[in-house]
């Protein structure tokens, strides 16, 4: 019989339940931004946005990769796109 982790489910919907990192992980459903894009539509600082992709990362929702000096972003746990996907679309 397999067990729910329902303290770590909880603590993913708490960190996507942020109005800033819906917009960061709506923009990320549509493609893989950079820091500055998700300034823009986020309407946010960059230190702002740092924090709230740590968060993110930390608990593996998303995930960075590198393009020359810019670090782009993308969905990296399936279960919050499809979360998502559902509430935007």
């Amino acid at each position: 019989m397999s067990t729910i982790d329902y303290d770590n489910y909880a603590r993913i919907m708490k960190a996507i339940a942020h109005p800033t990192r819906l917009k960061i992980l709506n923009l990320m459903r549509k493609e893989c931004p950079c820091v500055k894009k998700m300034e823009s539509v986020a309407e946010a600082s960059q230190p702002n946005i740092s924090q709230h992709l740590s968060l993110l990362r930390n608990l593996g929702i998303v995930e960075a990769e590198r393009e020359g000096n810019l670090h782009c972003y993308q969905i990296k746990d399936q279960n919050v796109k499809i979360i998502l996907d559902t509430l935007f679309e």
